[in-house]
């Protein structure tokens, strides 16, 4: 059985790390405010500027693009979105155990595919088990503004229109709500499946330079955006799980600071009866 002395300092070090994970989960919280707010706002734009693509796309006839038609798949490109730390619940092992288990069923050769990831925990996952990783960007702030992934959304556009993938796809973690974070999957390239969103007939523009042109900028500008969207909607989804798995590991430095008190006051009490008894045995005998 454990001293006194063990469990006194058993319960005042799970203090210790209660009042850790109290103010990771506070902080958390405010963080999530407002990352959530920057998803939400940036919602209209992209809903507008997939109206304008999809009424090009899908109105105009004779318009093609590399970006809108599919091909024979020879290589594809794996755009994943990670945190750059841990202590987040499942945000990070649900992301990247499904994008592993779907590579491995998917391809024989890591010539076959290449990956894009964001963030320190996706990047160190796929360094150790050798697979390869053609770009990836860490160190972004918790409410990162589109400059950061202007450079490494570009490339990656760009490394479809050079024929470097033949598709390409993007894994995040989407925000529910603060208790809820879903796996998603979505084809980013090629464009085979736009609209111009729900519920909304196809607009009736008339194009100055020619429609070719303007999809010519607007595509990569579209394509970028939705890797941007997603990690703007990941960061919320983030700092969900991470707020969601400090105040369960509160409630739990709780549960245990009270199951250790009880185990200090039981061991307490089993000392002074001890020597309570010990006393009179001495008295008895001295009688």
């Amino acid at each position: 059985m454990a001293s006194l002395r063990d469990i006194k300092s058993r319960i005042t070090s799970t203090k210790k790390t209660k009042q850790i994970t109290k103010a990771m989960q506070m902080v958390s919280a405010a963080k999530l405010n407002r990352a959530e707010m920057n998803a939400k706002s940036f919602v209209p734009y992209m809903e507008k500027i997939q109206e304008v693509v999809g009424s090009i796309a899908n109105g105009s006839s004779g318009v093609r693009h590399p970006m809108l038609e599919s091909r024979e798949v020879k290589k594809t490109g794996y755009v994943v979105i990670t945190s750059d730390r841990g202590l987040a619940g499942a945000y990070n092992s649900s992301v990247l155990r499904h994008v592993y288990r779907t590579i491995n069923e998917r391809h024989n050769s890591t010539d076959e595919y290449a990956i894009i990831v964001a963030g320190k925990v996706g990047l160190s996952f796929f360094k150790k088990r050798g697979m390869p990783v053609v770009e990836s960007i860490v160190g972004l702030s918790d409410q990162p503004a589109f400059a950061d992934i202007k450079d490494i959304a570009s490339r990656t556009v760009g490394m479809f229109e050079d024929g470097a993938f033949d598709e390409l796809y993007l894994y995040y973690n989407h925000y529910v709500s603060a208790i809820q974070q879903d796996l998603t999957e979505k084809k980013l390239l090629p464009l085979t499946d736009i609209e111009t969103g729900e519920g909304k007939s196809l607009a009736s523009y008339e194009y100055e330079p020619s429609e070719e042109e303007i999809l010519e900028v607007l595509l990569p500008q579209y394509a970028e955006s939705l890797i941007y969207g997603a990690l703007l909607d990941a960061k919320a989804a983030e700092h969900a799980s991470r707020m969601t798995a400090m105040r369960s590991a509160t409630d739990n430095a709780d549960d245990l600071i009270g199951d250790l008190t009880l185990s200090y006051n039981r061991a307490r009490q089993a000392s002074i009866t001890q020597e309570l008894t010990e006393i009179v045995s001495g008295a008895a005998a001295l009688e």
